[in-house]
């Protein structure tokens, strides 16, 4: 009986392991290599942002015009915003508006005005990121004068300078030296490491569409001069002042365009008006139109507007939004939106700010930082 359990347990042992050594011998299956789809890349941020101011035109007194074929051609070949508006009238509030968040309840063009307020530069520095503020026709370095060369000639105007009418710039002269004439731009952008994160351009007032000065400043004609006012679109002085403003933006993008900066990152340059045209509409103190969007200051009726001299100036406002009219947008990169892309969301110039301040990773002042109202413009910064 012990014998018969013995080879019993031998018989199953013997059959254990022929078993194991069939497994062991089927080949194991094949599994396919994992598929990982090939993630898109976001376009890497943009170290160069470089900014354009014009001078009280309408987008439909740009766009489309004959006077202007450069900045049409960039349309086509860059981008376009259909829907960018002014934040509000005249000049100096849309300068200030564009740089720190808000028009701080200014609606005129006192040059006297002074804003103690958080601002771009304040943000810059503090990510220790370079700005340049370019002002065509300034005389020097951190002036800090209302205009020149004087006021019956005021081929530069402070109202277009909004860094000199912060108290924290102007007061402080290592920043003003950041301020400089637009004659300093060339030399900065020969090297990347002198081109600074933020640029900010204003031509004179005969190069940014403005006018009014009439007689002869620089002899051989450079600065535009003279340039008088036009009195309706396309008028014999509008048109030049069209073609003066063009010639001017192509000088500068090309320029730009040819740089180390340009073409060795992403870099950006957004060129706009400040407000709509002036066409001598009493119900809007002068405007065409006082349309606006994302956050455009809403004024009470009654409101008493103020000449550059601060005093009234005899007109009021109906009440309600109180917006800079419907202003060309035209957008250029290095890497973003090209080929004539538009797009109809509605902008302005805290959309712009924003879009600089999330791009550098600075945080968002005053209305820019609104998302529901103010939408950020990064649609135009990647393909």
């Amino acid at each position: 009986m012990q014998r018969k359990t013995a080879l019993m347990a031998l018989l199953i042992a013997a059959l254990t392991l022929v078993a194991v050594q069939s497994s062991s011998a089927k080949p194991k299956p094949k599994h396919p290599k994992p598929h990982h789809p090939k993630l898109k890349t976001a376009a890497p941020p943009v170290k160069h942002f470089f900014v354009i101011m014009l001078e009280n035109h309408s987008k439909s007194s740009v766009l489309g015009d004959a006077n202007a074929p450069y900045m049409n051609q960039l349309a086509q070949t860059g981008a376009v915003a259909a829907n960018y508006f002014g934040v509000t009238h005249p000049s100096e509030p849309n300068y200030v508006a564009a740089i720190s968040g808000s028009n701080w309840f200014v609606n005129d063009d006192n040059p006297a005005n002074r804003f103690d307020h958080t601002n771009i530069v304040d943000q810059l520095e503090a990510k220790k990121l370079s700005w340049g503020a370019y002002m065509e026709s300034m005389p020097s370095v951190g002036f800090t004068g209302d205009y020149w060369p004087s006021t019956s000639q005021q081929l530069y105007a402070s109202k277009h300078n909004p860094f000199v009418l912060f108290t924290d710039i102007r007061n402080n002269p290592a920043r003003l030296a950041h301020d400089k004439p637009y004659s300093a731009l060339a030399t900065d952008l020969q090297k990347e490491s002198t081109t600074p994160n933020f640029v900010w351009i204003s031509p004179n007032q005969c190069h940014d569409m403005h006018g009014g000065v009439y007689t002869t400043v620089a002899a051989d004609g450079s600065d535009g001069t003279p340039c008088p006012y036009g009195s309706t679109k396309d008028d014999a002085n509008d048109a030049a002042l069209k073609q003066k403003a063009d010639a001017f933006v192509k000088g500068a993008v090309t320029t730009i365009e040819a740089s180390p900066a340009w073409k060795a990152g992403n870099s950006a340059i957004f060129i706009v008006t400040d407000e709509n045209d002036f066409t001598g509409n009493k119900t809007t103190d002068g405007w065409e139109s006082a349309d606006g969007c994302c956050d455009s200051p809403i004024l009470p009726p009654g409101y008493q507007f103020l000449g550059s001299n601060g005093q009234p100036d005899g007109t009021v406002w109906g009440g309600g939004m109180y917006g800079g009219g419907l202003i060309p947008a035209v957008i250029v990169t290095s890497k973003g939106k090209s080929g004539g892309y538009t797009s109809n969301v509605s902008y302005n110039h805290y959309s712009l700010l924003a879009t600089i301040e999330s791009e550098f990773g600075l945080g968002y002042l005053g209305n820019a930082a609104d998302r529901q109202q103010v939408p950020l413009m990064t649609e135009f910064l990647t393909k």
